[in-house]
């Protein structure tokens, strides 16, 4: 996987409450607290992952209703419950 590095600013403020954070959740440093934040607001509050293209979604979209089709999952709610 191919990586980037950041800069970023934070006030002192924050910074200091993401130093807080950091000790009482067991994050080893500051770039893991912005990476894991980071992918908690693009992928897990998105109602669709991004780096799907359209073929993609679609196929996923046919597996779910084939799924509910065959009882297999039998609602919205349950499909949720298994993927988290």
């Amino acid at each position: 996987m191919v990586t980037k590095q950041i800069n970023l600013k934070l006030t002192e403020n924050l910074f200091e409450s993401a130093q807080r954070y950091i000790k009482n959740f067991g994050f080893r440093n500051i770039q893991e607290l912005a990476t894991e934040s980071i992918r908690e607001k693009i992928f897990e509050r998105n109602e669709y992952d991004e780096n799907f293209n359209e073929e993609e979604i679609k196929l996923v979209d046919e597996i779910i209703k084939t799924s509910i089709l065959k009882k297999k999952l039998v609602s919205e709610e349950e499909i949720i419950k298994v993927l988290s």
